[in-house]
């Protein structure tokens, strides 16, 4: 019952959140459609760049962790 309670609400989140997932920024969007390639390329480096920091400094938090660990069991 209790998975069955889920599942329903699992499908209606999906259902009411597929809209907002096909929202972008508008300067983005712009970029994109207007068709200049160069600059369309340079968006794609920024989110790049922009998304490898978060990965870094929880990489480095993990290691931390796992570091603590390993020397509080010694």
């Amino acid at each position: 019952m209790y998975k069955k309670r889920k599942n329903i609400a699992i499908l209606t989140l999906m259902i009411f959140t597929y809209t907002s997932a096909f929202s972008q920024c508008a300067m983005c969007k712009a970029v994109v459609e207007n068709g200049d390639i160069s600059m369309a390329e340079g968006v794609n480096n920024g989110i790049t760049y922009l998304m490898v920091f978060p990965y870094i400094l929880v990489g480095i938090l993990f290691f931390a962790i796992y570091r603590y660990k390993k020397n509080a069991k010694n």
